[in-house]
């Protein structure tokens, strides 16, 4: 994977809420409460979303654009697999294209990753999409999925962490007004902890390029 795509992929890290319990988002005697969910993120790098064909190939001038298509409606479900947490992404795809011209087929690569702490991909895939345009159609829509699996062990914090975060606090305690994620080794293990599932369309330099100038 080139430096590129690690960029984009750990710059699409999400923010991970403190270890809390069910009380999500209230106040209490011992602190803010906030639920953390051992499914991971799924979300779509940046600049990986859109991918644009021309006709003829190499150029990116607007006037040689064929076909445009953008991943979109992106939803997740997590589930328990023996000792595994199974995450599945389906996604839409919608395309539209120059010509509506006789039916046509366009096959379009997409990589699906896991991502352990933000930098570290653990797993990917990649796969492929067909969009078939109709006859006189300039629009063409259809659905995928993708599935990563990752270890519930390696998305558990360890007991000593977990004490920390949820150890009630009272004011005027010397670090009641402290962020527990200050701690270089709490943070280092809630990121360990923390996946992302990722994903996008397998792109070339040149498409990752014009996606992001453009």
């Amino acid at each position: 994977m080139s430096l590129a795509m690690k960029k984009l992929l750990a710059s699409a890290a999400l923010v991970l809420a403190l270890a809390g319990c069910a009380r999500d988002g209230q106040i209490g005697e011992g602190g803010v409460y906030v639920t953390r969910s051992g499914c991971p993120q799924v979300a779509i790098p940046a600049a990986t979303g859109d991918i644009t064909l021309f006709d003829p190939a190499g150029s990116s001038d607007a006037r040689a654009i064929d076909v445009v298509a953008t991943i979109t409606n992106v939803r997740s479900t997590c589930t328990d697999e023996g000792g595994n947490v199974v995450s599945t992404a389906t996604f839409d795809v919608v395309a539209t294209r120059r010509d509506s011209g006789a039916a046509r087929q366009v096959v379009l690569p997409f990589f699906a990753v896991a991502v352990q702490g933000g930098t570290n991909i653990i797993a990917k895939k990649v796969a492929a999409v067909a969009l078939n345009f109709p006859a006189g159609s300039q629009r063409a829509q259809t659905n995928s999925q993708a599935t990563a699996r990752v270890s519930r062990a390696a998305v558990s914090l360890p007991a000593d962490i977990q004490r920390e975060l949820t150890r009630p606090r009272k004011a005027g305690d010397a670090d009641a007004a402290v962020d527990p994620l200050a701690d270089p080794r709490i943070r280092q293990a809630v990121a360990s902890a923390t996946f992302e599932h990722l994903v996008g369309f397998q792109l070339t330099g040149e498409q990752l390029r014009y996606n992001a100038t453009r």
